[in-house]
């Protein structure tokens, strides 16, 4: 896995932003605390949300879908930042490309990239080269512009991933955006990415949401929910993430999702099997060998 050196960063005149949540929004509060973006117009799929995306200084000017406005936004912009569920991204493209300039580098921030890439190839065509991918490695369990943070990527890795179509200079462009949010930003190509988190962020969400549910869904819930303490929120938290999200990181990558969930099955079968057989000396040694990992992970994430 390729790192970055920090590169000089030019300001980006023009930015145009297309979903002002958590994501998209933290990178433009950044960007502007960095002096790195001068101009960022936000488009979205509902006004009140760009409205609050504005009084929030995640953008500052914002436009309707496929209106006059939206065409000299798209045409005028020097980065377009798709930061959507990854599930619109055709769709997104589609209403972009009878606008887009040959100047513009589009990027986008979403957690699956072998899909997003496929369905930019199938819209944009000879036009693949002005698309850049990348994927920060941040997040909160919340979502809307109200939980966007200046600070979110400040130490966190950025995975950015390159296609042959792509210049020195259009990656380039996208490396120094992100370093300028104080990210680390390093490259993988787009099957490394999403079997890699797959297995690291996809799975684990998959776990949280159906861990919430299972209780949920309990005679006892209400107890069980009083009673819960550090370990089952900690576990849980990323369940209250958004849900449109997930459920298009599952499907868009749902190859390598369901190869290491069905391997995470078969190794909480083998552990059920311990404990319904009294393995002691099995179960101590599954539970150390964990142990030892998580404590050493931890140790090099300090």
């Amino acid at each position: 896995m390729k790192t970055y050196s920090q590169l000089p960063s030019q300001p980006i005149s023009k930015l145009l932003l297309i979903g002002a949540g958590l994501i998209g929004g933290s990178l433009t509060l950044a960007l502007k605390k960095a002096h790195a973006v001068q101009h960022v117009t936000g488009v979205g799929r509902r006004e009140s949300v760009m409205r609050e995306a504005l009084q929030l200084g995640l953008i500052d000017d914002f436009v309707a879908p496929n209106t006059p406005e939206y065409t000299q936004a798209v045409a005028n912009a020097d980065i377009i930042v798709l930061a959507m569920p990854v599930g619109q991204t055709q769709a997104v493209l589609r209403d972009l490309l009878p606008h887009l300039a040959p100047h513009t580098i589009i990027t986008d921030a979403g957690s699956t990239k072998q899909s997003v890439y496929e369905d930019a190839l199938v819209v944009l065509n000879d036009k693949i080269n002005q698309f850049v991918l990348a994927h920060p490695i941040a997040g909160r369990e919340v979502n809307g512009p109200s939980a966007a943070l200046a600070d979110l990527y400040v130490g966190k890795k950025i995975m950015v991933c390159p296609t042959a179509h792509n210049t020195m200079e259009q990656i380039n462009t996208v490396v120094a955006m992100w370093q300028a949010t104080g990210g680390r930003v390093y490259e993988l190509d787009l099957q490394a990415h999403d079997a890699i988190f797959a297995a690291v962020s996809h799975v684990p969400h998959v776990l949280a949401y159906a861990l919430m549910n299972h209780v949920a869904n309990d005679a006892l819930c209400d107890d069980k929910f009083a009673m819960a303490g550090a370990g089952f929120r900690d576990f849980t938290r990323i369940a209250a993430a958004s849900p449109e999200m997930w459920r298009d990181v599952c499907l868009n990558n749902r190859e390598a999702i369901v190869a290491d969930l069905d391997a995470y099955l078969a190794h909480a079968q083998a552990l059920r099997n311990q404990i319904a057989a009294s393995d002691s000396e099995a179960l101590l040694n599954e539970f150390t060998r964990a142990s030892e990992k998580r404590l050493a992970w931890g140790k090099d994430k300090e």
